[in-house]
């Protein structure tokens, strides 16, 4: 009984110390706002970057964003197509703004999923269900 015992513990004893597997998760689709920059004057460039590790093809995804300005006043609801993002595929977009500086700019929301097809369906759930952003700039980007 002893050994029993002990066998089961050491048993118990190597599976905790044995690493996990990695858990996937259900629908990781990430858009970073990865650069604001002015050009030719007064057009404020955006470049936005998505990553998809849904584990999924994605045929075609867009989103619609809300841009504010200073005042907190929605300026534009522009829809970002991104395309094809095949799974494990990260693609960058860049969008320009004209009449606008990127200092006017104080944050961009994702308003909706303008587009998500999977096999030639509408899937805009999954662009939507589990979609995180995050921002390597001095705007505020999120949904």
């Amino acid at each position: 009984m002893f050994r029993a015992t002990s066998a089961r513990i050491a048993a118990s004893v190597l599976m905790l110390a044995m690493p996990l597997p990695a858990v996937a998760q259900d629908h990781a689709l990430v858009l970073e706002l990865n650069n604001a920059q002015d050009i030719e004057g007064d057009i404020c460039e955006l470049t936005i970057l998505t990553e998809n590790a849904t584990g999924t093809a994605l045929e075609r995804a867009a989103w619609q964003f809300a841009i504010f300005d200073a005042d907190g006043r929605v300026r534009a609801l522009p829809v970002i197509d991104f395309g094809a993002l095949p799974e494990g595929k990260t693609k960058l977009v860049t969008i320009g703004m004209p009449g606008r500086s990127c200092t006017q700019v104080s944050r961009i929301v994702v308003n909706d999923v303008a587009e998500c097809l999977i096999d030639g369906e509408s899937r805009l759930d999954l662009c939507l269900t589990g979609l995180s952003t995050r921002s390597l700039v001095d705007i505020a980007f999120g949904l």
